[in-house]
């Protein structure tokens, strides 16, 4: 909710699926196209590389590698944290890895833990063929009895972030022999391969048990040696990783406590990588050179708005009256100083998924017209904002503040000191508007859509939904074409502008950082990353 290459094999779905399902342009066509990323500071694009690193010639054996985290996870359970690079999504993918994982130097999905993923004609069967051999850390074999126990613990979950997604769309799988399993869906659906490269596919090991005496046993490249709550997470090599034991003896994540000690201890080589997504400290790593890539993540500097009958945001004219209130540039102004992307538009230029269908303006005079009917019919221009405590989220909701008053509105700020306060509150609905971000993804912003303005999404808390809203949504996910992709996202964001659901201030960009003399980090989906290749020179 906050604000490089090995193998080349496609899973098995055909190439014109995996292009459909998961982006672009091959490599190959971008440089025809004279596209090729350069890596300067201020350049956002999805997917790219970022400043230039000689080859280091053969991999080395051995050594430590320090990444610097976005936050600590509450759990290493995939049915507990959302498998994101900013709750704990890299540990859990170098402890679990996935069964096919978004590769965004190629943008295509490839077979990872599994040989291959093959649907029926219609999408609505899908073939899971498994790597023969591969077991999980506690050598216990990864066959489809352990692969189909792991899915029925993610659906049969309290807490899974996916779990409604995958409830409302699977409806049986089954073990057909030791290295398959076939999934039934409950309509087509031709990017459910997506879905396994990230939460649902990170398989759980029977051994791992459950709740408080849970302890993470995967397949992936790594294990865990140690948790050191507050300071740091020590993963251990795995030397029956499918795809070789790593180069690496020892993967260390760290947790600071904001991005600026994260940035300093990469420049000191108290770490190796980071990850960060503070615009300001972005442009710096960028124009200091530092080997690493981007992912592009839409609408991550939003605020949800509460709909429900009793808060004012139940009213149209009042969500539009902020939305056309609030100018983002003056938010990235005063929060990130002028560095970064401000925009309404769910995907702006830089996405494959940006239309045509416009954007809201910024229109004060408007925004006090339709205020100005609310109060007529009752509304009394109170508003409750919510933000977080940290410095940027404040200067945000001053600048939210001043301009919604600026209009006509009356505005209390209270100030959350922790993120897991602005969860509770969002899930009681115990607020008007408050500060957030619902990170829709280049490569399949379809789940979490679903999850977050479609009626039946699990992560609304509140947010107006409509059925002409779900069903934008849901022709997205049926479409079997680029066109028809693009035709359906058209109409998602048309209606985002007319219905405002939430406000939408401007997208992020995820970025890690590594050393020169780190080689070899393999991206995934949701900003994630994977330690099993990579080495250390020396």
């Amino acid at each position: 909710m906050y604000r490089t290459r090995r193998r080349r094999g496609l899973v098995a779905v055909g190439a014109a699926l995996i292009l459909l399902a998961t982006g672009c342009a091959t490599p190959e066509e971008r440089n025809e196209a004279n596209e090729e990323p350069t890596g300067e500071a201020g350049q956002y694009e999805e997917g790219y590389f970022t400043g230039d690193q000689e080859s280091g010639g053969d991999p080395v054996e051995g050594g430590t590698l320090s990444l610097a985290a976005f936050t600590e996870p509450r759990s290493l359970d995939p049915t507990v944290t959302g498998a994101f690079a900013t709750t704990g999504g890299v540990e859990m993918i170098n402890i679990y890895d996935t069964l096919v994982r978004y590769d965004p130097e190629q943008r295509e999905v490839v077979p990872q833990l599994a040989e291959s993923l093959e649907p029926n004609d219609d999408f609505t069967v899908w073939t899971l063929t498994l790597r023969p051999g591969t077991t999980f850390s506690d050598g216990s074999p990864f066959d489809a009895e352990a692969v189909v126990g792991s899915f029925d613990r993610y659906a049969n979950s309290e807490s899974a972030p996916d779990k409604t997604l995958w409830n409302a769309n699977v409806q049986q799988t089954d073990v057909m022999d030791d290295t398959t399993v076939e999934i039934v869906l409950a309509e087509p659906w031709p990017g459910f391969v997506n879905l396994l490269a990230s939460g649902p596919g990170m398989i759980v090991g029977e051994g791992s048990g459950e709740g408080d005496g849970f302890t993470p046993i995967g397949a992936g490249p790594f294990t865990v040696e140690s948790v050191k709550p507050g300071e740091e997470t020590v993963l251990a090599a795995n030397p029956n990783y499918w795809d070789g034991e790593p180069y690496l003896d020892r993967l260390r994540i760290v947790y600071y406590e904001n991005p600026i000690t994260s940035a300093e201890a990469l420049e000191s080589g108290d770490v190796q990588a980071i990850y960060n997504r503070d615009p300001n400290m972005v442009e710096e790593l960028l124009a200091a050179g530092y080997p690493g890539f981007r992912q592009m993540v839409a609408a991550s500097n939003v605020a949800l708005i509460n709909a429900a009958d009793g808060h004012p945001g139940a009213d149209v004219r009042v969500r539009q009256a902020m939305q056309l209130a609030i100018d983002p540039q003056i938010l990235v102004d005063r929060a990130f100083q002028g560095k970064g992307l401000a925009s309404t538009e769910l995907f702006p230029e830089y996405s494959r998924w940006h239309g045509d269908e416009g954007k809201t303006e910024h229109d004060p005079t408007k925004a006090a017209e339709l205020l100005e009917e609310a109060k007529s019919e009752g509304f009394d221009g109170k508003i409750e904002y919510f933000d977080g405590a940290d410095p940027q989220s404040r200067d945000i909701a001053l600048a939210v503040e001043a301009q919604l008053e600026a209009v006509g509105f009356e505005v209390n700020v209270t100030y959350l000191r922790a993120a897991a306060d602005q969860i509770t509150t969002a899930n009681s609905g115990s607020y008007d508007v408050m500060g957030w971000g619902h990170n829709y993804r280049e490569f399949d912003p379809y789940p979490k859509m679903f999850a977050t303005i479609h009626s039946q999404g699990n992560q609304t808390y509140g947010a107006h939904t409509s059925s002409e809203m779900d069903a934008a949504i849901e022709a997205f996910k049926a479409a079997s074409t680029e066109e028809e992709q693009q035709q359906a996202m058209n109409e998602v964001s048309a209606l985002y502008n007319e219905q405002v659901p939430f406000l939408n201030w401007g997208p992020f960009g995820e970025h890690y950082f590594w050393a020169q003399n780190v080689y070899d980090v393999q991206g995934a989906a949701n900003s994630m990353v994977i330690f099993g290749k990579a080495w250390i020179q020396q």
